[in-house]
């Protein structure tokens, strides 16, 4: 279960990076594009504010129960528009349209930290890092993936496997999935097995195969250690 070490706040506002990111190149591919980022890892200053004043609807939630293993499903979708960065697992995307969001909009680590979430029983990420609070604002979302880490291992539990799937008709991203699937390895602390990605176009239908959004399903399961 969550501690009440676990997922705090930052007394003071937290410093957030721009809207425009930037950040040493990622080891791609080599059918990647050469404009392809990873993104900066976030400060220890911004890393170590979700551990200043722990978070009630966390303390709030019941332990769950000590089963052998638990199962937990994410969903995000965020709108795109114009000038605005695309970013999917931590990896800046080349594309002319990018998510509108509080955060940093990254739909992929959204929707698995929501998956774990709710593999413990906890509040989802709209409650635990609301879009009311402006120390979120532009928030680098590894920020969060980190903490739903955290609680996982406090809780009792570890990664058995993670299924993805990323939901987009642009750009294509074959060119960039080894590279996000290496950067979220690195963020749950898996090995590349247990991890698996997948990325699908809606054949041109509503908003998601208009370009006009992206969404993204995971599925996790979570092995009591």
């Amino acid at each position: 279960m969550a501690t009440a070490s676990s997922l705090f706040l930052a007394s003071s506002p937290i410093s957030t990076a721009p809207r425009t990111r930037t950040g040493p190149a990622a080891s791609c591919p080599p059918a990647a594009r050469p404009s392809l980022r990873l993104r900066q890892r976030p400060s220890p200053a911004v890393a170590a504010a979700v551990q200043a004043e722990h978070q009630p609807a966390v303390a709030a939630a019941p332990k769950p129960p000590a089963l052998p293993f638990r199962v937990g499903h994410g969903f995000d979708l965020h709108r795109l528009e114009p000038n605005l960065p695309l970013i999917i697992g931590g990896i800046n995307i080349p594309h002319d349209r990018g998510c509108e969001a509080h955060s940093d909009g990254d739909v992929l680590l959204h929707c698995v930290v929501d998956a774990i979430l709710g593999a413990l029983g906890l509040p989802d990420i709209g409650q635990i890092f609301p879009d009311s609070d402006l120390r979120w604002k532009g928030a680098d979302s590894s920020v969060f993936m980190r903490e739903a880490v955290k609680l996982m291992h406090e809780a009792g539990y570890e990664l058995g496997n993670l299924d993805a799937t990323l939901i987009l008709q642009k750009p294509k991203l074959s060119p960039f999935k080894e590279t996000i699937r290496s950067n979220l390895c690195d963020l749950l602390g898996a090995d590349p097995s247990v991890v698996n990605l997948k990325a699908k176009t809606h054949e041109k239908v509503d908003s998601l195969g208009e370009n006009r959004s992206i969404a993204a399903h995971t599925v996790v399961l979570l092995m009591r250690k």
